[in-house]
């Protein structure tokens, strides 16, 4: 099942080693295309969608989150999805809930073999995971079950994980507590940002979401309980996750690319909140915490040495180089963050 190959790193993660899952036995064929309904709406979602279709499965409907007012006019603007699905003329609903019978009733009436799940950002109540023949599967940013909840990708990060991949879920009514299908393990690197990461577990789920419709549906997969150990929770990030205290340059490190592109790693210096978009580590120099060291804007950290920001970001401004940035708003040696 995995890509590569090694030692569980987790505790309840060695399931993933196997090469199967058991075989359940169906009439239908891998290579018959499926009526499924398609649920999502960011970017992490477009692959997969564009995956269905090219694989010639019958996409029924798109469900989308509606639009919302974004950017500085607030004027309302599609999701990601929402743009992927009308320009390949595809059906697209956006109720604001499933709970309403009637949308449960339009839902049930589509007669779908399957509903794909990828970052839908709503809960699908019982009646809707009940409605497909082959049940709901969810394409979720993780190795579950470790990092179940909203944020997996930030949250791997931040926790200084060594990998993490995609896991293909038939779901369930608890929070991504359903049984798993198929994983994939990626690495992370000692550079790797969020937004690289999403990109990349984005092209896999959507690959992984064919395959594992393909097996589920020609008997060569059935669904396996998640294990009981290993459980974790990926809250959703929020703007004090970014807060700098300059403890650990690790630490700091990994906020600086959990959080890149966004909502971005911060600090705060002559009233204003400076994100920091990228850094290099500068494990030579010291000081006390928090102090800048030099005219590059290094700055020290009580363990693991000291860290220098190299991308930086003021208030309503573009992202700059750090050099560029102090030449207009310098922030002198011996400065205290």
């Amino acid at each position: 099942m995995r890509e590569r190959e090694g030692p569980a790193k987790r505790e309840g993660e060695g399931w993933f080693r196997r090469t199967a899952f058991p075989i359940r036995k169906t009439a239908m064929t891998a290579a018959a295309p499926l009526r499924l309904a398609f649920m999502g709406t960011p970017d992490f979602a477009v692959p997969s969608l564009a995956a269905l279709v090219d694989a010639g499965h019958d996409i029924a409907a798109v469900y989308t989150q509606p639009p919302r007012p974004a950017g500085r006019g607030h004027r309302e603007r599609r999701s990601a999805v929402h743009d992927a699905a009308a320009a390949r003329e595809l059906p697209v609903r956006t109720p604001k809930t499933l709970r309403d019978p009637a949308e449960q009733e339009a839902f049930a009436a589509l007669g779908l073999d399957a509903a794909v799940v990828a970052a839908y950002g709503l809960i699908l109540p019982q009646p809707i995971l009940d409605a497909p023949r082959l049940g709901c599967l969810n394409v979720h940013a993780s190795l579950l079950p470790r990092w179940r909840g909203a944020a997996p990708i930030q949250r791997a990060i931040l926790a200084g994980d060594s990998e993490t991949g995609i896991t293909i879920m038939a779901m369930a009514a608890g929070l991504d507590t359903g049984p798993m299908l198929l994983a994939r393990a990626v690495p992370i690197g000692p550079g790797t940002t969020a937004g690289a990461l999403h990109d990349t577990l984005a092209r896999l789920g959507a690959g992984l979401i064919v395959e594992a419709l393909a097996g589920l549906a020609a008997g060569r997969l059935e669904a396996r309980p998640q294990p009981e150990a290993g459980v974790t929770y990926a809250a959703k990030i929020t703007p004090e996750d970014g807060r700098i205290d300059w403890r650990d340059a690790a630490r700091v490190d990994r906020q600086a690319r959990a959080l890149t592109p966004g909502p971005g790693a911060w600090f705060e210096v002559a009233g204003e909140r400076l994100k920091v978009h990228g850094l290099e580590r500068v494990p030579a120099a010291s000081g006390p915490a928090g102090t800048v060291l030099d005219d590059r804007l290094t700055v020290a950290c009580a363990a693991g040495g000291a860290v220098r920001p190299t991308i930086l970001q003021r208030p309503g401004r573009a992202r700059m180089p750090a050099d560029t940035l102090l030449r207009g708003f310098p922030i002198p040696p011996g400065t205290r963050l």
